[in-house]
């Protein structure tokens, strides 16, 4: 009898692991798509994402380039290609 609720609980964690990680996956793709959407009708998807400070001071120095790029996606919930543009961007206009 105990066996058989360790593989019910096993069975309902996988259950909702899977759920959790398909549930990403539909964002990811639904993210990319309104992104491509966005580029097509000339609108930039980054476009009013100011760099706070912190990314800012992050981003001037170069060995702290990928923590910048981190940083700016979780501030502005960003994907990584336009996080990266974005703090490129800002780089390349100092």
């Amino acid at each position: 009898m105990d066996w058989t609720l360790w593989v019910g609980g096993a069975a309902l964690l996988l259950m909702a692991v899977a759920s959790w990680l398909d549930t990403k996956a539909r964002v990811g793709r639904i993210e990319r798509k309104l992104n491509a959407l966005l580029r097509h009708h000339g609108v930039d998807p980054t476009q009013g994402l100011p760099l706070s400070e912190r990314v800012k001071q992050l981003a001037d120095d170069p060995a702290r380039k990928i923590e910048a790029i981190k940083v700016y996606r979780e501030e502005s919930g960003a994907g990584l290609a336009e996080a990266k543009e974005a703090v490129e961007a800002y780089i390349y206009s100092r």
